[in-house]
């Protein structure tokens, strides 16, 4: 059971288990939610004999976006020339979530439950978690959040609408954190999909370098 009270408390991220989970428990309350992400930890939940918990993983090797890599293609390219998605920050932080939350075909069993929704609105409010939204006039059409602690931003989750509005979403928070001067995109794992937008594979012992020179800039999302 979750325990708001409950103070964070994370083992060594050496004892994460070959398919990265650290620990199983604790509470989706802010101060645990922040601890986590500035060790290199994030929460994800698991079923457990029909029940659904909270696990905290640090996967080895983890997944990061250096800026210089993000590969847009020439289609992107195109539609972005032409100027076909307009993008905002922050504006709809809670459409973003629940767009990223919504059944995807076959897979309605999204990692993103009501109550790891709540937990990012949470972070959202209190200034940590961001967005960034895709339009086409009145319509969001796609869009991205994260987390972010100094020169960090942890990239959850994307959704579309219309084809391309995810990637181009990450066009604009690259560039976005580019101009603010963050350090390290953070995708957690890489597969096929992140690796072909240009996510690599980073030790984690590397990672949890760049990650602790990054928590301690001072930058602002917006």
């Amino acid at each position: 059971m979750l325990n708001s009270r409950e103070k964070p408390h994370f083992p060594p991220l050496a004892a994460a288990s070959p398919d990265g989970v650290l620990f199983v428990g604790g509470s989706l309350a802010p101060d645990w939610m922040l601890e986590a992400y500035r060790r290199g930890i994030f929460p994800m939940p698991i079923k457990v004999e029909r029940r659904r918990l909270i696990a905290w993983l640090s996967p080895d090797p983890r997944g990061v976006l250096e800026f210089g890599d993000l590969h847009i293609s020439q289609r992107l390219a195109r539609r972005l020339r032409r100027g076909e998605f307009q993008f905002t920050l922050d504006r709809a932080f809670a459409l973003v979530v629940e767009g990223c939350a919504a059944p995807r075909g076959l897979d309605d069993d999204c990692w993103l439950t009501l109550a790891m929704q709540n937990a990012y609105v949470t972070l959202h409010e209190l200034g940590h978690a961001h967005s960034v939204e895709v339009w086409q006039g009145r319509h969001l059409v796609g869009g991205l959040f994260g987390v972010s602690i100094g020169g960090l931003f942890a990239g959850e989750s994307m959704f579309y609408r219309v084809t391309d509005a995810s990637k181009a979403a990450l066009v604009f928070l690259v560039e976005h954190l580019q101009t603010r001067g963050y350090s390290l995109l953070d995708v957690q794992w890489t597969n096929s999909h992140t690796r072909s937008l240009g996510a690599t594979d980073v030790p984690r012992d590397e990672y949890v370098r760049r990650l602790t020179a990054a928590t301690e800039q001072h930058v602002d999302f917006v």
